[in-house]
């Protein structure tokens, strides 16, 4: 895969969800370094909009919107506000979810599958799941307005099917049903919109960030926010020859 880590982004328009803090906070601040306008959305406008500030005081250029993801109302203003501004979105990224089952990303969960509690379920499909579905939907039209949208889902090397019935990966031990399955299903609507946005110039992509040191991962992970944001924009930025409908990790395509 061409490495698309120091092109300009010039002229595009790019959506991070959760990007006020974290890994979505690191994807934001890439992608206006190398010259997107960036809208960070978040539950809490006035984090997103210290954010802002901190780009803004550095030169570059970004917008805050008040997005909780699950919230219909929050997505339909987040369309209204970027159309109104911009008339296009150019690069989605689904960042935003919570982890639920378990303290953080290197910690078994305490309730084995069987014993999953449903508002644990329900809430992190919420978030996990239906809210990317629902937001993508939404912001399509001004995708489709671009000259070569881009969507990236962030999803979890836990969301692999292979990898959570294999014993000797690493994921294996951890069996956190909630959000397990809600990134297996998130996969599985980014094969599906991806094979329906073929013949487009759209290109849709799940990756794997890495086990990343954020307040999900847990200060026990193997990497940073730095390497999984690269990692992200690497997709977020693909030229025509890149891949669509592919789970990744870094440059290595993922089993289903």
């Amino acid at each position: 895969m061409t490495d698309n880590t120091t092109a300009s982004l010039n002229g595009k328009v790019a959506l991070v969800t959760g990007g006020a803090r974290g890994l979505g906070l690191e994807i934001a601040s890439q992608l206006a370094a190398r010259g997107a306008y960036v809208v960070i959305g978040a539950r809490e406008k006035a984090k997103a909009e210290a954010v802002v500030s901190n780009l803004h005081a550095l030169g570059l250029e970004a917008s805050a919107i008040k997005l909780d993801v699950t919230s219909d109302e929050d997505r339909q203003q987040a369309y209204a506000a970027i159309d109104k501004a911009h008339g296009k979105l150019d690069i989605l990224i689904n960042n935003a979810a919570v982890l639920l089952d378990s303290p953080n990303g290197g910690t078994p969960a305490p309730r084995q599958p069987s014993r999953a509690l449903p508002s644990v379920l329900r809430e992190t499909f919420e978030a996990n799941f239906f809210a990317p579905i629902f937001l993508t939907q939404l912001l399509l039209p001004l995708i489709e307005r671009a000259e070569a949208g881009r969507i990236v889902n962030v999803s979890s090397i836990r969301g692999s099917l292979t990898h959570l019935s294999d014993p000797t990966s690493p994921v294996y031990p951890i069996r956190a049903l909630a959000y397990d399955t809600s990134k297996a299903a998130l996969n599985a609507f980014t094969i599906l919109i991806a094979e329906e946005l073929r013949s487009t110039p759209i290109k849709i992509n799940a990756i794997h960030p890495g086990w990343l040191r954020t307040d999900m991962g847990g200060a026990e992970a193997n990497m940073g926010v730095e390497e999984g944001a690269r990692a992200t924009i690497n997709y977020a930025t693909l030229d025509e020859t890149g891949p669509t409908g592919g789970f990744f990790f870094l440059d290595e395509r993922l089993p289903w």
